[in-house]
């Protein structure tokens, strides 16, 4: 039989980021929502908690670079809304967005969350920001939880 690595529990002391795009505010708002609620719930402390709101999804990569360089934090948890518009521009925004937080966790060994809802309509994003299709925000936040608790118990380089 294999040996699995748990996750450890939240530890007192941990500290989480959050950066959330102000762009789609009505979604973002409610992807906050998801991500706080999870967090508190797992027993973080609100004041171990930082947002920093940014201008959009595009700016996210450079708040969580900043975040996540700062040492200071288990996770970071990234959190926006691209809806496609009339031209491809979301396309290149969510590229560019996707690539840049995957290059900030492994260069920082961190967790760095993708909470960027890439919807092709509006009611998509709803959807996923505590609709129907449940609260990305919230799933993010979870899955920080798990992988600072996982990290913990990994051996390390």
């Amino acid at each position: 039989m294999p040996n699995v690595i748990p996750a450890a529990p939240p530890q007192y002391g941990d500290r989480f980021a959050i950066v959330v795009a102000q762009w789609n505010h009505s979604v973002t708002s409610k992807l906050l929502d998801g991500a706080l609620t999870t967090l508190l719930d797992a027993g973080i402390a609100d004041n171990a908690i930082d947002v920093a709101w940014v201008p959009g999804s595009w700016e996210i990569p450079l708040a969580a670079q900043r975040m996540a360089a700062s040492a200071r934090y288990a996770a970071v948890i990234c959190l926006g809304a691209v809806v496609r518009g009339e031209t491809s521009h979301d396309q290149h925004i969510n590229r560019g967005v996707s690539l840049a937080i995957s290059q900030i966790a492994l260069d920082f060994e961190l967790p760095v969350l993708f909470g960027v809802l890439t919807c092709e309509c509006m009611e998509q994003a709803i959807d996923r920001a505590g609709g129907a299709h449940g609260n990305k925000g919230s799933e993010c936040a979870a899955a920080a939880l798990h992988m600072v608790g996982l990290l913990r118990n990994l051996p390390s380089a």
